[in-house]
């Protein structure tokens, strides 16, 4: 690997770096071990956290010193890396993430395809229309979409430090704090992140941004199952996750995995239902004809299938993508037939999250032993 250029610097070179580093002991590397931790780069300075087991781990200062000697060797010498790498014990990781976040929901689909990111968008903004403290997180790290679906391509969320951490603030749009990786990388570079750097953006994002006092939080995963998936319910107690579905055979088979995923044993976060979307076509001059293009009830079945309940159908209506492509989403006019029928999803999510609360104890964040 040759030295990078100056300027040029990104996470990726820095794991690539940390993959040379093997625990002693072990046939593993640190970054397989998920030791580095909280990579920031700024110009050439590249500083992180090196995470161990114990305090009396006898390798933490040969470890540092071979991490720095990495990085020289495989980035270059004109890093800033000495006295950059901070040592933290699991233990001091352990503090509270999102403590002012009463429910944490994730919005998931079996596929892509299927308008996850937009039933995301205007879940949000209808609980947001009932008067709910609601936040949103594009955790799609591979296809960010929230940026263009609330109209601030381009934009930026600002700084800020408290109590001596810095932190981002979320920007604010139609009573919804709302952040993005889209914010920070063009769609292009996030598609072609894999591993450490996804799950480490992810994890920057849950607890360094300023979301403050919520009743929800939103986070809109990427589709299927993935290292981003695991990486969520390892770092938050989801509350609960929403599946998102089409009618047709091919998606609901994806959707029974997906579903799975959540209630494993391992993992057991509960699933708060079904949402079906493109559920029909209604033609603007036919108001009252149905065309189930992808089938018919196919969510209604597979809701009854898996013990679950739908949380609601939502068509094919043309404002719908005309709202996301707009940076307007439907459900902030809430007279029109789609905002109606966000509200009502809104409502049983709402229903839902209520009755999970008070028949389970809150969802514990899932631990992964090494060895």
């Amino acid at each position: 690997m040759s030295a990078i250029p100056k300027g040029l610097i990104v996470p990726k070179n820095v794991t690539d770096a940390l993959r040379t580093v093997i625990f002693p002991g072990s046939k593993e590397d640190i970054v397989k071990l998920e030791m580095p931790q909280e990579i920031r780069i700024a110009g050439q300075r590249v500083s992180f956290s090196l995470v161990f087991q114990r305090s009396d781990d006898p390798n933490i200062e040969a470890l540092v010193l071979e991490c720095e000697q990495a990085i020289k060797k495989y980035i270059g010498d004109h890093v800033e890396i000495e006295d950059n790498i901070s040592v933290k014990f699991i233990h001091d990781m352990e503090r509270p993430v999102l403590p002012n976040v009463k429910n944490i929901i994730a919005v998931a689909s079996g596929k892509g395809g299927v308008g996850k990111s937009t039933v995301a968008v205007n879940l949000a903004v209808a609980l947001a229309n009932a008067g709910k403290k609601v936040g949103l997180l594009d955790a799609d790290i591979f296809g960010p979409s929230i940026p263009k679906m609330f109209g601030t391509e381009g934009e930026r969320p600002a700084g800020i430090k408290i109590d001596g951490r810095e932190m981002i603030n979320p920007l604010e749009k139609y009573g919804v704090k709302f952040l993005s990786v889209g914010f920070f990388v063009d769609t292009e570079s996030a598609m072609i992140w894999r591993g450490p750097v996804a799950t480490n953006a992810l994890k920057q994002l849950i607890s360094e941004g300023n979301w403050g006092d919520l009743d929800y939080l939103l986070i809109d995963l990427p589709p299927g199952t993935s290292d981003i998936h695991l990486t969520l319910v390892q770092s938050v107690p989801v509350t609960g996750a929403v599946i998102v579905t089409t009618p047709q055979d091919v998606a609901l088979a994806d959707v029974i995995r997906g579903t799975s995923m959540f209630q494993s044993k391992s993992i057991d976060v509960p699933v708060l239902g079904l949402i079906e979307n493109m559920a029909w076509f209604t033609p603007e001059e036919l108001p009252d004809n149905k065309y189930y293009i992808f089938g018919k009830d196919g969510g209604i079945k597979l809701a009854d299938k898996l013990g679950l309940p739908l949380l609601g159908q939502i068509p094919i209506v043309q404002s719908i993508r005309e709202g996301g492509d707009e940076g307007m989403p439907v459900a902030v006019d809430t007279e029109s037939v789609s905002g109606k029928s966000f509200a009502k999803i809104a409502k049983d999510v709402e229903h839902r999250v209520h009755i999970r609360n008070i028949q389970r104890a809150p969802t514990k964040v899932v631990k992964i032993s090494r060895k």
